[in-house]
């Protein structure tokens, strides 16, 4: 009878702890500890009762949602931490909020929430000065910082566009800017970010961008055949 060697099982290639995933094909295990759940309490508690933009969903669904990208991107602890205490800035308390995040979760995860904080002061300044200097801020802005910022914008225009196609014209005027000035906006933060080297988050961002252009676009084109019509 006839015999064939047995070849030893092997066990499956791992890649070196310490490399993000999506970065030179490798992955790494994140692990998120009791750092991770006491920011995510207190984001919870300083967002309770905020809402998203004209609709009874919950903020921290955006939170949660930009902090799922970042890890999905390669992103650790620290940045997911960042992810859901992005907004807190801004919306819970100005200046003073960043020196709270500081002093609980560390000088790096304030760094990253300073720079996705486009306005710490209230009032704000007007929105088109505002999302002006946040582009010309993303010009210096360090790895860590773009890859939440641009979790944060795709999340958005995520739901935006999910918006769109269920309610129409009627969706832009929750924003400030109206119409031309999100769409200007989110054209202009796709630039800013396709000006280094591309990964997962801002490869969606760009087809997310361009899927809600084009719907825009359609809806409008709709609009003026039935005015002439």
């Amino acid at each position: 009878m006839k015999t064939f060697p047995v070849r030893a099982k092997t066990k499956p290639r791992t890649a070196p702890f310490g490399r993000a995933q999506g970065r030179q094909g490798t992955q790494r295990r994140i692990k998120l500890g009791s750092h991770f759940e006491r920011a995510f309490q207190f984001a919870a508690e300083k967002h309770a009762g905020q809402t998203r933009k004209a609709s009874r969903i919950p903020y921290l669904a955006h939170l949660m949602g930009v902090a799922s990208l970042v890890l999905e991107a390669g992103g650790d602890e620290d940045l997911a931490i960042a992810a859901l205490l992005h907004d807190v800035v801004e919306d819970c308390g100005g200046a003073p909020m960043l020196k709270e995040v500081r002093r609980r979760f560390g000088t790096r995860v304030a760094k990253v929430v300073d720079g996705c904080t486009d306005a710490d002061t209230y009032p704000k300044p007007p929105w088109r000065e505002r999302k002006e200097n946040y582009l010309r801020h993303l010009k210096k802005a360090d790895a860590d910082t773009r890859l939440v910022s641009a979790a944060d914008k795709l999340n958005n225009v995520r739901s935006i566009l999910a918006d769109y196609r269920e309610l129409g014209e009627s969706v832009w005027s929750r924003f400030k800017g109206g119409r031309d000035g999100t769409l200007w906006y989110y054209r202009a933060l796709l630039g800013e970010f396709l000006r280094r080297p591309p990964n997962r988050v801002t490869r969606e961002l760009a087809l997310a961008v361009k899927e809600l252009e084009s719907a825009a676009r359609l809806k409008q084109t709709s609009h003026r055949r039935v005015l002439k019509a």
